[in-house]
């Protein structure tokens, strides 16, 4: 005899059938497996510019001894691009700072940047750019301003690219630019960890993905043990 229960039989008293337990659970872990996969697609369509120029800076740093060979080795050069007279006058409590930002306020140049005073008093503010840095020098005594660009070079574009950071320069461009590398980062953690999900989820591919996994986790362990 069977139980007609609607615990064992999947039917409503009112005779319409019902989930039973191990379906829902079915239902929900199908729905679950299809916002893992979706979220591991989406995110790489939205973050592939930054993996690509990601992958791109890595080589360039890996294989530095080819560029050096074509450019040279020593820091990339500064070419000349304006010279000018600065007439505007400092405040007498105005600190590096201030001044920097007042300097490069006046040349529609403000934007992350650093700033050193040299032994014989020159001003000198490096403005960080990814395209086109900057190196501007306010000699006091002439007041002369230069303003010298650094030679354009492809591997030096892609270094400051991957080591371009964010949060400390106060502006909010560069903060914004943070926040995106933060998302980066948690992206490659939610590939990793989604990716084992798809795996253990498709049984066909679980003896292969094992092997995988055992052979990148061996790899890096030994790396770690030899390196």
């Amino acid at each position: 005899m069977f139980d007609i229960s609607t615990k064992h039989t999947g039917v409503r008293p009112s005779g319409t059938p019902v989930f039973s337990d191990a379906r829902q659970i079915g239902v929900k872990c199908a729905m679950f497996s299809r916002l893992v996969r979706r979220t591991h697609m989406y995110l790489a369509l939205f973050l592939a510019p930054w993996m690509l120029m990601y992958a791109a800076s890595t080589r360039v740093m890996n294989h530095r001894a080819v560029f050096l060979e074509r450019y040279g080795s020593g820091p990339v050069p500064f070419q000349k691009e304006r010279e000018l007279v600065y007439d505007a006058s400092f405040s007498p409590d105005a600190d590096l700072k201030t001044i920097s930002r007042q300097i490069l306020t006046s040349l529609d140049l403000d934007g992350a940047h650093g700033v050193t005073r040299r032994k014989d008093g020159a001003i000198v503010i490096n403005r960080n750019d990814l395209i086109a840095p900057r190196r501007i020098t306010l000699t006091p005594d002439t007041r002369l301003l230069l303003i010298e660009r650094m030679e354009r070079r492809p591997n030096a574009f892609l270094e400051r690219f991957h080591r371009r950071r964010g949060y400390a320069t106060g502006y909010r461009l560069d903060t914004a630019w943070a926040v995106t590398v933060d998302a980066v980062i948690v992206a490659m953690v939610f590939w990793a960890l989604s990716g084992l999900w798809m795996w253990w989820e498709m049984k066909v591919t679980r003896a292969l993905g094992a092997l995988a996994v055992l052979g990148g986790v061996g790899l890096f362990a030994l790396y770690l043990v030899m390196l």
